[in-house]
């Protein structure tokens, strides 16, 4: 019998009512193991009128009783992290140490969160004037929706909603259908926890159910994390509809590597960099920028780890690489590998056509490593999101940093050198809102942001850290007077107020 993933609406189950439903598959068998139901605009309006209801109390609750639940939810997500993995590996694919990762960096914000009472603690300043204080403070902003990519099906939700709960605001999340039931696993946590019916509310679907998110009056704020046309529209949209938008697009992240670098170094973490989570993720190296000679002993290193990688089910534990997501993003994958040459790449890796056997069925594709790339190549100018790595070549750091700075993306770079002043002068010259110096994924800790530049984010704020508490309150100034008891009234003034 094929499973179901129902929404979660008002603190429980809510089965599907528009009839429609979306495969969830496998990646390892290529089966059809799960249906999700996909909401029609009545449950989305159902989703946010459960959100704005709950948020009556909800956003005058205390930061004690925010913080105590979340504190509850972080103990019960470290005990089932396990069981959010396997559901993990089930239907993204991704090996289960990786989805273990992704557990660990989404329990990083909820850490954050439940600390959050020190970021909302207001400013005061006293006796501006005679008997006159300003003090500034921050509220929540209400119902606030968050749009999420199926790569990161847990990790990435937590990226929002702990942050936004923690803050005073509802929730209405809209994950990925093609992974949707590590989402949901997390809203009977929350209501295991003690979260209040509604604060937390979980939707799925497709289209139809993302633009009434953009265009719903009582929603006030929007995060979303995916691929740059979809960003481009979601903060266009939800802009136009008066909401403060948060949207994180794709990335083309290149990692630098000067002559004097420890190649070893810089082989290992271009392959990890490169090949893990099978490249599906927005952090991933893509593009290895080799300066000067170094070129051909690096993609060699490269190339000797790579060999080595096992690909597999992510339920074996011998496996470090798992299959794509769906077929077709496997076959768009292949197509940039096969086409290479053709546009100037030496294929130094291919791929494609690769299976495992018994999983014959699976969504799988092999380590590709292209060298001598041309930025003319479609291999370098899209977002692969997949284990397909390309090498370019330059003369110069100059180059080096002139190639990366005309990527339209933004995201993450990375500088693999022993010379400190190479270091510094490339973070501060580099056109990126996360730089790595001998770090190849500059993902940076939960109390500081995530966000790039450029096309890889549309909206003023970074995702999680100090801009996620901002992104999710709004500042208010008040000043105050109180006579002295012992001054009399003084009368009416009608004149510009004095400040001294």
């Amino acid at each position: 019998m094929t499973k179901i993933v129902n929404h979660w609406i008002g603190g429980k189950t809510a089965e599907g009512a528009s009839g429609t439903y979306g495969p969830v598959t496998d990646p390892a068998t290529g089966e059809v193991t799960t249906k999700v139901a996909f909401a029609s605009v009545e449950e989305v309006d159902a989703a946010v009128v459960a959100a704005k209801d709950a948020f009556t109390t909800w956003g005058q609750s205390s930061l004690a009783q925010r913080t105590s639940i979340l504190f509850r939810f972080r103990a019960l997500l470290d005990e089932h992290r396990d069981e959010i993995a396997a559901l993990i590996t089930a239907e993204h694919g991704k090996v289960h140490s990786d989805a273990l990762g992704e557990v660990a960096r989404g329990l990083e914000i909820v850490d954050l969160a439940c600390g959050i009472s020190v970021q909302l603690k207001g400013e005061l300043s006293t006796q501006v004037a005679t008997n006159v204080d300003v003090a500034a403070i921050r509220q929540p902003l209400g119902v606030v929706a968050g749009i999420t990519p199926f790569n990161f099906p847990a990790m990435v939700p937590m990226w929002m909603f702990p942050l936004a709960v923690a803050c005073g605001n509802t929730f209405v999340l809209k994950p990925s259908e093609k992974d949707p039931s590590a989402a949901l696993k997390l809203a009977e946590l929350l209501a295991e926890a003690g979260l209040p019916d509604g604060v937390f509310n979980v939707v799925h679907g497709d289209k139809v159910a993302v633009d009434r998110l953009l265009e719903h009056p009582d929603v006030k704020a929007v995060s979303f994390v995916g691929s740059t046309p979809i960003a481009r529209y979601i903060h266009s949209t939800a802009s136009a509809h008066g909401k403060r938008v948060q949207a994180l697009g794709g990335a083309k992240n290149h990692m630098l590597v000067l002559p004097d670098a420890d190649l070893d170094a810089a082989a290992d973490a271009a392959v990890s960099a490169a090949y893990g989570s099978a490249g599906e993720r927005c952090m991933a190296i893509s593009a290895v920028v080799a300066v000067g000679s170094i070129g051909d002993e690096l993609v060699r290193k490269i190339r000797e780890r790579a060999e080595k990688i096992k690909i597999g089910p992510g339920t074996d534990p011998a496996s470090e690489m798992g299959p794509l997501i769906t077929a077709a993003h496997r076959d768009k994958v292949a197509s940039y590998v096969s086409g290479a040459a053709a546009e100037g790449a030496e294929v130094v890796l291919d791929g494609t056509g690769y299976t495992v056997e018994g999983h014959e069925d699976g969504h799988w594709i092999g380590i590709s490593l292209l060298d001598k790339v041309p930025t003319s190549a479609k291999a370098y100018q899209d977002e692969i999101f997949g284990p397909v790595l390309s090498v370019l070549r330059v003369d110069t750091y100059e180059d080096g940093v002139a190639l990366i700075n005309a990527s339209p993306y933004g995201n993450g770079t990375a500088i693999f050198t022993r010379d400190g002043g190479a270091a510094r002068r490339f973070q501060l010259e580099i056109e990126a809102g996360m730089v790595g110096v001998n770090v190849p994924i500059p993902v940076p800790v939960g109390y500081h942001s995530f966000g790039g530049w450029k096309d890889s984010l549309f909206g003023d704020h970074h995702i999680y850290g100090n801009d996620g508490t901002h992104f999710y309150t709004r500042g208010k100034v008040v000043t105050t007077r109180w006579p002295d008891p012992s001054d009399t009234p003084a009368g009416v003034d009608l004149g510009f107020p004095r400040n001294h």
